[in-house]
């Protein structure tokens, strides 16, 4: 019975008090910890006498095929729901792209587009660390369905900062690429 009655005496003052420091400590040590790996490990995302060219864009091409209208008998074949008298395919055109800083291909793909039916736009990310200074960059692109060579073509003069990013997007309203 007295081993009962201590256990459920209250905790002394000094067993308090050391229960807070040691939490006090932990808080501490754990803040410390914290403001060290903020500030001290030096983290440089690029070599001090480089720079970057991001190409990231997404870009719907043309449909592969033309929209053609539908007979009356294809009409009254097709489900009332169904009858749409335009039949359009959803499938879209892959899109080539190529990039060239100074005569040098850096980059060249065929992207395809995405979705279950390939009829969504078609995405790209890439990055290319390259030596700051002046370049001539080449950015082509097709997005025609049967089409040879590129129907936006853009050949661009840059001086790249050491350390800076250079985001080539490309936007058709804007008329082709758009450098950031």
């Amino acid at each position: 019975m007295n081993d009962m009655h201590a256990m459920n005496a209250p905790v002394g003052r000094a067993t308090r008090f050391l229960r807070y420091l040691g939490q006090a400590i932990a808080y501490a040590l754990f803040a410390v910890g914290v403001g060290y790996f903020a500030a001290a490990p030096a983290y440089q995302y690029l070599p001090a006498d480089a720079g970057e060219i991001k190409l990231s864009f997404s870009h719907a091409a043309e449909r592969l095929g033309a929209a053609r209208e539908r007979s009356a008998q294809e009409l009254a074949a097709l489900a009332p729901n169904m009858r749409q008298r335009l039949d359009c395919p959803r499938e879209r055109a892959p899109v080539a792209v190529e990039v060239s800083l100074d005569g040098q291909l850096l980059y060249r793909d065929l992207l395809q587009p995405s979705g279950f039916k390939r009829d969504g736009a078609a995405n790209t990310y890439r990055r290319f660390t390259v030596a700051a200074g002046a370049h001539r960059l080449g950015l082509r692109l097709n997005d025609r369905a049967g089409a040879t060579g590129y129907n936006y073509v853009a050949e661009r003069d840059i001086q790249l900062a050491p350390t800076q990013v250079l985001v080539v997007d490309f936007g058709p309203v804007h008329g082709g690429f758009v450098l950031k």
